[in-house]
């Protein structure tokens, strides 16, 4: 036999896809290269078959050296990369030249007679040879590409890493608002950086802890400004530098995060070993339980029992809490006794087994064991949630009161230091529930990411109340002050907006443990431009009335029962974890919120919460527009051109309720006029992402159903049709190659695309 095209290589196909974009783009290339290797073999083959070969390896051809040419500039923009990006660029063209070799086969009677040619018939070791440096030279590229992002991030960090210095070294207000206005446009650039990231990313674990970070630094970005803003109006304030250094070092250690993150480092807080969650420790002691089913070891019991020992000993963080009721703790200890029981009874039902001559009798004894174990075990599960929800579900009762943080702000407005002092120690053991109760949902979360928003909610709450009774000792001690008021409202705001993200995680806990996907939708909008301008004036917040609510009623009902078709609609789907999914989800529970809203109930208490919502609405609602044009892309249905026509109008609708929410108004008419719009928008919105999702469902189940049976390249040849050759779109060839990047390279697949959807 002829020797290959493509001879051996020792390139390093080992690499870790860390992104959804580097997956994506690499989809189309995957799926040809399994069409070519994947063909059954006949002793026949067709013209058409024939044809499909040569086409496809062709097309993959093309696709690949234009990818490299975008590698290749890309490598001579970045010096520190050129050798690594040269050398994979060189093996994705030697072997994308290598397919288009094999896959020349011509016609069936050049195939019969030139019997000596290598070709993939012949050469089906050459062709899988190939395929493989192939896939581990492009994903090399899109992986060194990848690092360029990552770059940018770091090099925005840096800048605002310096300004942040600047800042916090300034004497004068003059020199504070030229730098602030400085800092702002570099957190902008960080934001948006940092929040494409975090989307790309597919560890869900990262995801939550960078959201976590960027939530800390677009709240700590206004105590940034209030808090140096008091510190410059009394330098000689104790209370007040504390105040400031606390959002300092906060702000860095987010940012120091965020690093972490995107370069995989570890810092020596993230070396200790986090203690276990319950929920963990449920799942660990499960899958031994199954082990011990299934005979695999004999040291098995031993282990279980230690696991549920372990496990027991973690419910003490509730059996121990002041906070815990006697009749909770009685009947927690009273599981944990039964799950004792239960599970010496299924050892011994084991050990019987392993030692009797009645098999079947032993096996059923030890299956009914071992369903009473898991079924005590559930049972503790369930009144650990019970008591974890209920607990919080209070205490978010209690602080929606707000009178701890009233009485602070009065006060430290009076000048009394005697009464701050009082109502300081009120809010520190309110902290202090709420940080037992952020640990008591940790054990119950159900899911890590929310394990991580849990910690991230435990450390928030344990910062933010020492910075309150810190910017309330500086109003006492300055109670004409504008600026020490406006400081102390600040953080009593972030306060209340930990709150409002508590109350969304609780909802998220309680899915998971239901049954239901926990929405991982993170509600955060880092700073835009011209949003923390140094002299900012906040907007007055309105509260609904009860006769503008009645005047609501019927809008907000129209809302609450699209939310809840929408809902019902996306229950149908398949593919939970689906964008479109996930995304028509956001926009569901946001909308149910707004119509809580217009009954004076839920979350959003204020007209300016109400706005908030609009606008994060809306830019989900344009995420999950940018997922339709996405998913549209790969589809050729006729039924294309209809969701086309409203995913045209989900755009205006989106993009009209996004002005409308950022509009400023002055009066009680022209707020109400403002809210009722907002809904108004809403409702058209949800009207929109219903009528689009039982035709998107109905276009995806046949996308896959067709993928899935392109089981051999005959078949699939037989319905190309043969006499349309690949476009050679002219948007491929990019002569400027500034701002490289995967996106850049994403658009030099098209081809292939293009190829698959015909």
């Amino acid at each position: 036999m002829a020797s290959s095209p493509c001879g051996n290589s020792n390139f390093d196909s080992g690499l870790e896809i860390k992104t959804r974009s580097v997956e994506q783009t690499l989809i189309p290339l995957v799926s040809q290269i399994t069409t070519l290797i994947n063909h059954k073999e006949r002793p026949k083959k067709s013209e058409r078959t024939l044809a499909a070969i040569h086409r496809v390896g062709q097309a993959v051809s093309v696709a690949v050296g234009r990818f490299v040419a975008v590698g290749e500039a890309i490598a001579s923009e970045n010096q520190e990369l050129k050798d690594e990006m040269g050398q994979a660029c060189f093996e994705a063209r030697r072997a994308g030249d290598a397919i288009a070799q094999l896959t020349d086969v011509g016609s069936a009677m050049q195939l019969q007679t030139d019997g000596g040619r290598v070709t993939v018939f012949s050469d089906r070791t050459g062709m899988v040879k190939a395929a493989r440096l192939l896939l581990s030279s492009v994903t090399k590229v899109l992986v060194l590409a990848d690092r360029i992002v990552i770059k940018q991030i770091i090099r925005s960090r840096n800048k605002v890493l310096v300004t942040l210095d600047k800042l916090e070294k300034v004497s004068t207000f003059q020199e504070f608002v030229q730098i602030f206005s400085q800092f702002g446009n570099e957190m902008v650039e960080f934001a948006h950086l940092t929040g494409d990231r975090q989307n790309d990313l597919k560890d869900e674990k990262k995801k939550a802890r960078m959201a976590a970070a960027r939530a800390v630094l677009e709240k700590c970005t206004m105590m940034l400004l209030t808090a140096s803003k008091t510190c410059l109006r009394h330098p000689d304030c104790e209370s007040a530098r504390i105040n400031k250094d606390a959002v300092f070092h906060r702000m860095r250690c987010a940012l120091e995060q965020v690093i972490e993150i995107v370069t995989e480092a570890r810092s020596c807080g993230e070396n200790k070993v986090l203690p276990t969650s319950i929920y963990n420790s449920i799942k660990d002691f499960k899958c031994s339980v199954e082990c011990l089913r299934e005979n695999l070891q004999s040291s098995m019991p031993q282990i279980v029992i230690g696991q549920l020992e372990a496990l027991v000993e973690r419910t003490e963080d509730f059996t121990d809490s002041p906070y815990t009721s006697h009749e909770q703790r009685q009947a927690i200890l009273s599981v944990c006794q039964l799950a004792r029981q239960d599970t010496q009874q299924m050892v011994h039902a084991w050990i019987e087994a392993q030692q009797s001559v009645h098999a079947k009798e032993a096996t059923e004894e030890l299956e009914v064991a071992v369903l009473k174990t898991c079924q005590s075990i559930s049972d503790l599960r369930r009144e650990l949630h019970k008591v974890a929800v209920g607990r919080t579900t209070d205490l978010l009762k209690v602080n929606g009161e707000h009178l701890s943080l009233r009485a602070l702000k009065a006060a430290g407005a009076e000048g009394n230091l005697e009464a701050v002092a009082e109502y300081s120690r009120m809010l520190t053991e309110q902290k202090e529930q709420l940080v037992e109760a952020c640990r008591l949902l940790c054990h119950v979360s159900g899911t890590e990411p929310l394990e991580i928003t849990c910690i991230h909610a435990e450390e928030t709450f344990h910062v933010i109340g020492p910075q309150i009774i810190s910017a309330a000792q500086t109003l006492a001690l300055h109670p004409s002050s504008k600026i020490a008021k406006e400081n102390l409202e600040v953080f009593c705001e972030a306060w209340d907006s930990q709150l409002c993200d508590m109350a969304l995680l609780l909802k998220e806990i309680n899915d998971v443990f239901e049954g239901r996907r926990g929405d991982k939708r993170p509600y955060l909008s880092l700073p835009r431009p011209g949003k923390h301008s140094a002299n900012l004036k906040t907007a007055k917040a309105v509260m609904l009335d009860a006769e503008e609510q009645t005047s609501m009623a019927k809008l907000g009902l129209e809302l609450r029962l699209l939310s809840s078709d929408v809902d019902s609609e996306l229950e149908k789907w398949e593919e939970q974890e689906h964008d479109l999914v996930r995304q028509s989800q956001s926009v569901a529970s946001m909308a149910y919120n707004m119509y809580l809203f217009t009954r004076g109930e839920g979350l959003l208490k204020t007209t300016l919460d109400l706005f908030h919502q609009a606008e994060v609405l809306s830019e989900e609602g344009l995420q999950l527009c940018s997922s339709l044009r996405t998913f549209l892309s790969q589809l050729v249905d006729e039924e294309k051109s209809v969701m086309i026509t409203e995913m045209e109008k989900l755009v205006a609708l989106c993009q009209q309720l996004q002005m409308g929410a950022k509009a400023p108004v002055q009066g009680k008419t022209a707020t109400f006029q403002k809210v009722d719009s907002s809904i108004q928008t809403t409702r058209n919105i949800m009207t929109v992402v219903l009528s689009l999702l039982p035709v998107s469902n109905k276009l995806n189940k046949k996308y896959k159903s067709e993928r899935t049976s392109l089981s051999s390249l005959q078949d699939w040849g037989e319905r190309q049709d043969a006499s349309t050759p690949v476009k050679d779109e002219g948007a491929l060839s990019n002569k400027n190659t500034n701002g490289f990047g995967v996106k850049s390279l994403e658009q030099h697949m098209v081809g292939l695309n293009l190829l698959e959807s015909k």
